[in-house]
């Protein structure tokens, strides 16, 4: 019998806001929700980006005004909207107008002449080239005398080719929320998802770990392209060539595993399993596989996965651009024949399109088995039962799509039809497409769900694409699929792509529903969605997810009537819990939980037996009665 990894928190930021509570996913069907969910969101968003401050009750702008929830929507509305979601790259990172480089010439005298300059003695390079004469002169300078060429780089400003992106909103600085000390952007932006996700849950993370054994908590997170500003890769790969030097920190927090160790070093405490798994853009769905199998066979009973990607820097999104992989300027002034780009519009996935927009995010989810949630009341906010992974076989080009693509999405449907049945996934079911905006993956993907819907006798099939409003986000971008995934089960709405204006005629789409409107289906129409993923080099995958109403459904079978009953009542204190950091943190207040150096253990009062290992801090023991799980062949 499987535990059900039931999702139980969940949090992060993106282009879009903060996705606990559902905001972000708010963000991207606003004009579709009811009057209070809008302006909550909205007030959020307005204090997340520091237009106001919460103070004695009132909100206050920076002149001193002040405004009731009500006042700031309508006041700061416009203002928000244009900050989020996918915007030209703003000077925040960098000014995307004027980047700096530097342009190597060779220089030579006059005939006749030679080239001589004066300089201070210790910038003098080593070893003095064999061409240079060098003469002392007084205050420790000296003349240089060159009787060849001198090749110098001069300082350069270019302009970026490529200005879209998807873009925390404007003003919010993951960094100001806890004590950053230098932490490059991407592992800034793990903490205070992590602590969203956990913050979310409205259960103390003490009672989580006093809940179970200290072995039974699993931790999965990383970055593909790892941490690339100047505080870590970026940095460090270039100093002696800037001339500068390396820093202690800039290897180390450079690391793809890096969002792992910092979540469980300094948020959650976790002596127990982690790992960073990197499948390209399918690492999320690598990584929730990973959780999701300790939580059904039993070696963990509560998950933490996430992601973070900070990728915008000039040098990666030229990298990708030398690819003729993103959206640049000049292709989306042909595609709407204007002299102006529409960076709104960046992303148009299943669309006329010219590539993929890049995007920063950081997203988290935290899972426990349905037997633990149930004993805490944690409130239930869907179920992960398959995460499905397969390569693409011989290839020959390594970013061409292949058939494992189609192995992933067929499976998943087909274990979704295994436990609930075929009218669940026929009437019940709708996509989350990887839906990258590129002229090739409008048409494989398309063509791969129109074949699994025709198998599956699907009809209609209804297809979202996140990244038309966040961007690309890498390796969390099946994470921001999962989070709007959530605000679908609990809202209804689809979020339709409207960035594009049509449907390609390229596009397969005979049994599929692509819309650049919101559907507005309904929570029990919207029971079962698959997220799928197709990453750089044949990394494809495809997570099946359940609606909270269905694991519910599933749990009542398990545990029967009476035990659900006393669940629920225990649920709404959490909920309240839950629901009182949420209206703090629509006020700026995020308590980020960022423990550096606290509640260390002391490896001195470790004690071991052949039986446990008890740890100071953890209420129970790591088990060493272990099972032979070999017995048949010993």
């Amino acid at each position: 019998m499987s535990r059900l990894p039931v999702i139980v928190g969940f949090g992060g930021f993106n282009a879009a806001g903060r996705s606990s509570s559902h905001h972000a996913y708010r963000r991207t069907v606003i004009d579709s929700l009811p009057a209070a969910d809008r302006q909550e969101t909205l007030v959020g968003l307005a204090a997340m980006m520091k237009l106001v401050t919460f103070e004695d009750g009132q909100y206050v702008d920076a002149e001193g005004k002040t405004y009731s929830a009500a006042e700031v929507a309508t006041r700061f509305e416009r203002q928000v909207l244009e900050s989020t979601l996918i915007r030209k790259i703003e000077r925040q990172h960098f000014d995307v107008d004027k980047v700096y480089g530097q342009k190597g010439t060779s220089v030579t005298a006059p005939e006749g002449q030679r080239l001589s300059f004066v300089t201070r003695a210790r910038q003098l390079p080593e070893p003095i080239p064999e061409s240079w004469t060098v003469t002392e002169l007084e205050g420790g300078q000296v003349r240089v005398d060159i009787a060849d060429n001198l090749q110098v780089s001069f300082d350069t400003y270019r302009e970026l080719a490529v200005k879209a992106a998807g873009q925390l909103p404007t003003g919010f600085e993951p960094g100001d929320l806890y004590s950053s000390r230098f932490h490059p952007r991407g592992l800034q932006m793990a903490v205070v998802a992590a602590s969203d996700a956990v913050r979310s849950m409205g259960i103390d993370w003490q009672t989580v770990l006093n809940a179970v054994k200290p072995n039974e908590i699993s931790v999965y997170a990383s970055s593909i392209m790892a941490q690339c500003d100047e505080y870590s890769y970026g940095g460090f790969m270039k100093a002696r060539l800037t001339g500068s030097r390396p820093t202690a920190k800039q290897l180390p927090l450079g690391l793809n595993s890096m969002p792992a160790d910092f979540v469980n070093a300094y948020v959650l405490g976790n002596v127990g399993q982690t790992g960073a798994i990197a499948g390209a853009c399918a690492s999320f769905l690598y990584n929730l596989r990973a959780g999701v199998e300790d939580i059904t066979s039993g070696r963990s009973r509560v998950a933490v996965v996430g992601n973070a990607e900070a990728p915008l820097v000039p040098e990666i999104i030229e990298g990708y651009a030398a690819m003729s992989a993103l959206a640049n300027d000049d292709n989306l002034r042909k595609l709407d024949g204007v002299e102006e780009p529409d960076y709104r519009r960046a992303s148009r996935p299943f669309g006329e399109n010219c590539g993929f927009t890049i995007a920063e995010s950081a997203q988290f989810f935290v899972l426990m088995d349905e037997e633990l949630a149930l004993a805490l009341g944690a409130d239930i906010h869907g179920a992960v039962t398959d995460v499905f992974i397969n390569a693409d076989g011989y290839k020959k080009s390594i970013s061409a799509p292949g058939p494992g693509n189609y192995i992933t999405m067929a499976k998943a449907v087909a274990a979704a039809r295994a436990i609930l049945g075929e009218e669940a996934v026929r009437e019940h079911s709708f996509i989350q497409a990887h839906g990258s905006s590129t002229p090739a993956n409008r048409v494989t993907e398309s063509q791969i769900f129109d074949k699994v819907a025709e198998a599956f006798d699907i009809k209609e099939w209804p297809v979202a694409a996140i990244k038309s409003y966040v961007g690309h986000s890498l390796a969390p971008a099946s994470a921001d699929q999962l989070a709007s995934t959530l605000g679908v089960f609990k809202y209804g709405i689809v979020p339709g792509i409207k960035t594009i204006d049509r449907v390609a005629d390229d596009v397969y789409d005979d049994h599929l529903a692509i819309s650049s409107t919101d559907q507005a289906l309904g929570q029990d129409r919207l029971q079962v969605a698959f997220l799928n993923s197709k990453g750089f080099g044949g990394n494809n995958a495809t997570a099946t997810i359940f609606s909270p109403a269905v694991a519910e459904r599933m749990m009542t079978k398990r545990y029967g009537e009476e035990a659900m009953a006393a669940y629920r009542e225990r649920r709404e204190t959490v909920r309240q819990q839950a629901e009182a950091y949420n209206q703090a943190a629509l006020k700026g207040q995020f308590d980020t939980i960022y423990n550096f150096g606290q509640d260390m253990i002391d490896e001195q009062h470790i004690d071991v037996t052949d039986k446990a290992i008890t740890i100071p801090g953890f209420d129970q023991a790591v088990d060493l009665d272990l099972p032979n799980n070999y017995e048949d062949m010993v």
